[in-house]
């Protein structure tokens, strides 16, 4: 990987202009950002190579937190040394804390969210074709051989039967990569060594929240704890949000929470900015920014702490069949959440049409996806504005 330590300062501005324009355009959850980032960064940009790229998403799937927002940061490590590293993932993250702050603010005072769900209209079938271009690239890469092929589609038939998504990237490391160790005639028992990795997702916090009226002190714990451990989509998110806020300390309802979920769904950027909008709620706007530093602060210190080994990895036959597997699962998980997307975003024979043009036009062109994404906006309130008349 490319040696960060040799970068100017002058890719610091880069990285700002990138990763502030995904913030403000990367709508469509965490394989979107990632099919957004592949294009911009990989195809347009050339900051790392396709195989990198690969290596980068395999280590941030294995770590905890919100996947798309540590590729930003490690991104912005790669581009531009430690500033980047810290300038990378705050310029994806601030566009949509100021959106949701701004949703917040509404929804607090006057106690429900706004109507914008004609923006998405023509917005979501185009992220549709941004993730199946990206999972087309991605997948000649990674799928390699008939095994890799079979393991990636076992992982979206049980991601789609709602299998753990933890299970299934660290089941399919093991699986898939110590078949490669032994098909070599070396030893897959290294591999043992990920179970401990796998059960964190079952341990406990180690801060604990203190039940009863909400504090500030205590927001920011809960968050930081949240960040700390939670690995997967906002769906997962949504499962400690509910044991956590509603049932165990009772500082939100089911009604608010489905609110909060909803406003981290239809914003751009990381959905854990629904991190933003429970904090606005609970505290203001120092509840808003302690939770959102709360939950994303654990992220920076991952990628801060892993990014020595890192370079090492693909150098050692375990970690390599490691991260093949790894990729492998992430490649299947990515075609499931596609799966999940089509059956929302395609939803007529106008939605069908602008994700087959955008995928034409992001195959034979390849475009910065933003302006599909923008030209979908259009669509989408040109059709509000004509059924409204």
């Amino acid at each position: 990987m490319a040696n960060n330590t040799q970068h100017p300062t002058a890719h610091l501005a880069e990285v700002a202009g990138v990763f502030l324009r995904l913030g403000f355009t990367a709508f469509g959850g965490p394989a979107a950002h990632i099919a957004m980032m592949r294009a911009e960064l990989v195809e347009r940009r050339k900051w790392v190579t396709q195989a990198q790229f690969i290596d980068l998403l395999g280590i941030a799937n294995v770590i905890p937190g919100p996947t798309s927002t540590e590729l930003c940061i490690y991104l912005g490590y790669l581009r531009a040394g430690w500033p980047g590293l810290i300038l990378g993932g705050v310029c994806f993250i601030l566009p949509a804390m100021g959106i949701v702050l701004a949703l917040a603010w509404a929804y607090v005072t006057y106690g429900q969210l706004p109507q914008v769900g004609w923006l998405f209209y023509g917005i979501q079938p185009v992220v549709v074709a941004i993730v199946a271009q990206a999972i087309w690239s991605l997948g000649r890469a990674i799928l390699k051989d008939a095994w890799a092929i079979a393991a990636a589609i076992a992982v979206v038939g049980l991601y789609l039967l709602g299998v753990n998504v933890l299970v299934l990237l660290f089941g399919m490391a093991i699986v898939l990569g110590g078949g490669r160790l032994l098909a070599k005639g070396q030893s897959a028992k290294p591999l043992a060594a990920l179970l401990p990795l796998g059960l964190m997702h079952g341990v406990p916090a180690a801060i604990a929240s203190v039940a009863g009226a909400v504090s500030l002190g205590a927001l920011f714990l809960t968050f930081l704890k949240f960040g700390a451990v939670i690995y997967g989509s906002g769906y997962v998110l949504l499962a400690f949000l509910r044991t956590d806020l509603v049932q165990n300390l009772g500082w939100l309802t089911d009604r608010q929470l489905l609110d909060a979920i909803a406003v981290g769904q239809f914003t751009p950027g990381p959905l854990f900015t629904t991190a933003t909008f429970i904090g606005y709620v609970l505290g203001g706007l120092p509840g808003a920014l302690l939770a959102t530093l709360g939950i994303f602060l654990p992220s920076f210190a991952y990628i801060a702490l892993i990014h020595r080994v890192a370079a090492r990895l693909r150098g050692s036959p375990v970690t390599s069949a490691l991260l093949d597997g790894v990729n492998v699962a992430a490649i299947g998980l990515m075609a499931g959440v596609l799966a999940q997307l089509t059956q929302n975003a395609l939803v007529d024979p106008l939605t069908a049409a602008i994700a087959v043009v955008s995928l034409a036009i992001l195959a034979r062109f390849k475009p910065n996806s933003v302006w599909l994404i923008l030209a979908g906006a259009v669509i989408g309130a040109l059709r509000h504005l004509l059924f409204a008349a």
